[in-house]
């Protein structure tokens, strides 16, 4: 994978405010294939849209199990950016504060044969190690074709047709393992989940699960392979003291999502965009639809990022947790330093 000098042009947060009316987001920097939404003064269901799975409007969320649905929430996906129409206090309520979290796929891809089953569409961007796939469930043990050209090292699953739980497979964690992005579960092992140690640099593997492969089921999966510089995926092991662990990525940190995966913990996602620099102090959670919480965490660093607090959620004393880094910027072959926050 080639040097990324300028991260933001593979995943930028971008922070709006809602106006209950016509609302074009610009900025992004791109013209978003997978966008992520989350109220932040207002309490809200996370919201999820792509552009393999027909068009903008089919809606999946993180915090729930449910099966896709078709919005009318986006009017247009843009060059830049995008454009939410209506009031609804989730995405666009008046005065209502808001992020989308956005990265660059490959537009609606096209069918990918590497597996046993043959990709409705597979989206694969091998520079930013990003690919969306949508393929249709046997329920019986086999491969998907991912787009890469290396083996992903975190995936996310959901069934489009049926109110299953969001499953998380990591090469980070044991084989047959998972972590449910809906909920707070410690890891957990499943003989019916995909066979990790088959995982290849063209093919993740899917077990009988139907979560992940239901019989005559459409599915998404998000894959996410480490590229230098620009994204880190990885453990860690809480210290339980407010001179916490620090993590090295390689980067200063763009966005940062942390699981707890020996007992049950929310998941924590910062960035760079939402107001409380060091210490980072606004998080929000992927499996609740609460509002923006407050509190000192973390540090997000030049190379890194470093705990602040003792908070059982990403720093109990011998806690292990499971973290996803995306960066904003690196010493690049553009020779541009980064700094600290």
């Amino acid at each position: 994978m080639a040097i990324i000098d300028k991260p933001s042009d593979y995943f930028n947060t971008k922070l709006y405010t809602g106006t209950g009316s016509s609302n074009a987001v610009t900025g992004v920097g791109f013209q978003p294939d997978l966008i992520w939404l989350k109220g932040r003064s207002v309490a809200s269901d996370h919201k999820v849209f792509d552009a393999v799975r027909g068009g903008p409007n089919n809606l999946i969320q993180p915090n729930l199990t449910n099966a896709q649905q078709t919005t009318s929430y986006f009017s247009s996906i843009n060059s830049d950016g995008f454009t939410v129409t209506g009031s609804d206090n989730s995405y666009n309520a008046s005065n209502a504060t808001y992020a989308s979290w956005n990265w660059k796929a490959n537009g609606q891809g096209s069918a990918n044969t590497d597996g046993s089953i043959n990709s409705t569409y597979t989206s694969a961007n091998t520079t930013s190690g990003f690919s969306i796939v949508q393929y249709t469930g046997t329920g019986s043990g086999a491969t998907v074709g991912h787009g890469l050209g290396v083996k992903p090292k975190i995936i996310f699953f959901k069934n489009l047709d049926s109110g299953t739980n969001w499953v998380v497979q990591s090469t980070l964690l044991a084989n047959r393992t998972q972590l449910v992005l809906n909920g707070t579960d410690a890891q957990n092992t499943d003989s019916r989940l995909g066979n990790l140690d088959s995982w290849s640099n063209s093919v993740f593997s899917l077990g009988t699960y139907g979560d992940m492969n239901g019989s005559g089921n459409s599915h998404i999966a998000y894959c996410f392979a480490e590229v230098p510089g620009y994204s880190k995926f990885g453990f860690y092991t809480g210290n339980g003291n407010t001179n916490g662990p620090f993590i090295y990525t390689g980067f200063k940190p763009a966005w940062v999502m942390i699981k707890r995966t020996d007992t049950s913990a929310d998941w924590r996602i910062s960035d760079n965009k939402r107001p409380g620099y060091n210490l980072i102090n606004k998080t929000l959670y992927a499996n609740g639809p609460w509002a923006e919480g407050t509190g000192n965490s973390l540090d997000h660093v030049s190379n890194g990022f470093k705990f602040r607090d003792a908070n059982t959620a990403d720093n109990a004393s011998g806690g292990t947790y499971i973290y996803m880094a995306f960066g904003q910027s690196i010493v690049g072959s553009n020779n541009v330093p980064a700094t600290a926050r």
